[in-house]
Order: structure tokens, then C-alpha cells, then sequence
């Protein structure tokens, strides 16, 4: 089962901190830990807790997300391939 307590810590962040800038139209980067990052994924794009385990995140990929104006995913590209 994946680890809810890292998606209850990081979508308030989410919520108060990127989202917000993201709205206002500024682009924002995000560097954190392998988990962080899946949790974040799993939220902005609604993934699923069997399926967030699929989730293949290589160390130092960038991934560009482009979303619309609330903030639903229209596309995810990665840069490191």
C-alpha cells in the first residue's frame, strides 16, 4: 500500500505553495526526494494507489507538466531521454 502520510504532507504544499504560483503564471521547479515527488504525481495527476506503484521516476529527470487554468494536467513530458 503506498504511504498516504507523504501525500497528506505534501498536497497542503501543494496547495499553499506552487499551486498559487502556478495560477499566477509563473513556472515553478521542484527538487525533492524520490517520495515527495510520487506523491505529488499521484495527486496532480489523480493516479490511483495500485497504479502510483508503476510510477517510474528516474533520480534527476526533469518533468515538465503543463497544466490549464485549474490546474487540471494536459501533459507531462520527460526531458532526461
Amino acid at each position: 500500500m503506498y504511504q498516504h502520510s507523504q501525500v497528506a504532507f505534501d498536497v497542503p504544499f501543494w496547495e499553499d505553495q506552487i499551486a498559487p504560483k502556478l495560477l499566477d503564471g509563473k513556472n515553478v521547479i521542484i527538487a525533492a526526494h524520490g517520495n515527495s515527488l510520487r506523491a505529488l504525481s499521484k495527486y496532480i495527476e489523480q493516479i490511483s494507489d495500485d497504479d502510483i506503484m508503476d510510477l517510474e521516476m528516474a533520480t534527476g529527470e526533469p518533468v515538465v507538466y503543463d497544466f490549464d487554468e485549474k490546474l487540471k494536467v494536459l501533459g507531462k513530458e520527460k526531458l532526461g531521454k
